[in-house]
């Protein structure tokens, strides 16, 4: 008797439905990784755009606070108008930074490598 004989497939169907099935994750998981790929790159775009705005926000806290000490003499209320600007932008600087640090501790890729995990087990089953 042979394979075919008693109905299991043989070894040649075998290997192609395995062939098959590794072409297929390998497919898979690549569409995935490019998915992932463009949101990296629109959170790279926002961690830039937050970036900058701290970048802007803190040079902007160093002039007005210059500006503050300067104008501290002459008029007595130069000083609580150019401290409110100060604070102001200094809460926008704490909200940037806040808002950045957020971004940044986002693990990369956590589909793809969710699935790789998961594949890594299942192949660890058949040994």
């Amino acid at each position: 008797m042979t394979d075919h004989d008693n109905g299991t497939p043989g070894l040649s169907k075998l290997s192609s439905r395995i062939a098959k099935t590794a072409c297929g994750l390998l497919e898979n998981r690549g569409e995935l990784l490019l998915l992932e790929l463009q949101e990296e790159r629109v959170r790279l775009i926002e961690v830039l755009i937050w970036a900058l705005a701290l970048l802007f926000l803190a040079v902007m806290t160093i002039g007005v606070l210059t500006a503050t000490i300067i104008f501290l003499f002459p008029s007595d209320y130069r000083v609580y108008a150019a401290g409110g600007f100060t604070l102001l932008y200094l809460v926008g600087c704490v909200v940037a930074m806040i808002s950045l640090k957020k971004l940044l501790k986002r693990a990369l890729f956590p589909s793809t490598m969710s699935e790789f995990r998961k594949d890594k087990v299942l192949l660890q089953t058949f040994e």
